[in-house]
């Protein structure tokens, strides 16, 4: 749970969205918790909205696969109005309950997967069908909304509901309400890809390099990790293909790239659990935590 308060805390200790959000730290951590099992038994991540809600999960989805290295799978967004809605608002999109279930219909959403509702006002009826179709299918339901006496609570299994209160901008949610779910979805997504290994420390060990910054990127978090040179960092990532993680594997167990391999699949992709040195203590120095 710590992990949830001190990036927070990191994010900015004063902001007013840092603290509403804080009011909803143990509704966070256990919709964290209800992610990372999901994800661990192979499920899949959807994030459902219309408006600003829907362009805040759109946006959460696209930046999982180079921050984290996913699969573009297995962090999915349904936005009211579909692609285009993205670019130009499109009005009444938001009312039609049957698209928000047919919309959840089309992606064959089992028991296995997470759907994230996300409505300011807790009454959009997009989100209202995608949710109860999600629910009969058997998924684990997390509702963020700015309105705690919403209606949806009762068809789902989390409500994380940061009560803003009036916007500077009477009903424009993309103010207060769209900057505490901003925050709401950065803390369930970054916490629970900690937590499956996505991370090291504070670094992204499993970024993709498929540019000369990335690749720039990688050569200096081998180079923090395994306190070799950038020269001898680019050696060795060349070696592991360039994969992150095998080359950190490599060189604390001096392994073959193959033989690396096998240890993060063994190790269910956890570079900790590969090597055998416990992270936490790293992670609570590298972002300046003490020991509670």
């Amino acid at each position: 749970m710590w992990v949830v308060g001190k990036v927070l805390a990191k994010i900015d200790g004063e902001s007013v969205g840092v603290k509403l959000t804080q009011r909803e730290r143990e509704h966070i951590v256990h919709g964290v918790n209800i992610i990372v099992h999901a994800l661990r038994k192979g499920g899949r991540i959807l994030l459902v909205g219309a408006g600003t809600s829907g362009r805040l999960g759109v946006l959460e989805a696209a930046e999982m696969p180079p921050t984290f290295g996913t699969s573009p799978s297995l962090v999915q967004a349904l936005m009211a109005g579909g692609q285009a809605a993205f670019f130009k608002a499109k009005e009444g999109v938001e009312d039609n309950f049957e698209e928000g279930a047919r919309a959840v219909a089309r992606l064959r959403i089992s028991p296995k997967d997470v759907l994230v509702g996300v409505s300011a006002s807790g009454m959009t009826q997009f989100v209202l069908g995608a949710l109860t179709r999600a629910r009969k299918s058997g998924a684990k339901i997390i509702f963020i909304t700015c309105w705690p006496k919403s209606e949806l609570q009762a068809v789902v299994d989390l409500v994380i509901a940061p009560a803003v209160g009036p916007e500077v901008i009477a009903g424009s949610t993309r103010l207060k309400a769209g900057t505490a779910t901003k925050l709401v979805l950065n803390m369930l997504t970054t916490v629970a890809m900690i937590k499956v290994g996505k991370t090291y420390g504070n670094l992204m060990v499993d970024v993709k390099t498929g540019s000369e910054k990335l690749k720039d990127r990688a050569r200096r978090i081998l180079g923090v990790v395994t306190d070799l040179d950038y020269d001898e960092a680019d050696t060795l990532l060349d070696r592991a293909r360039w994969n992150v993680k095998a080359a950190i594997v490599m060189q604390k167990t001096r392994s073959t790239y193959a033989a690396a391999m096998k240890k993060l699949r063994d190790a269910d992709d956890s570079i900790r659990e590969a090597i055998g040195e416990d992270v936490e203590p790293r992670l609570r120095q590298l972002l300046g935590v003490e020991d509670e």
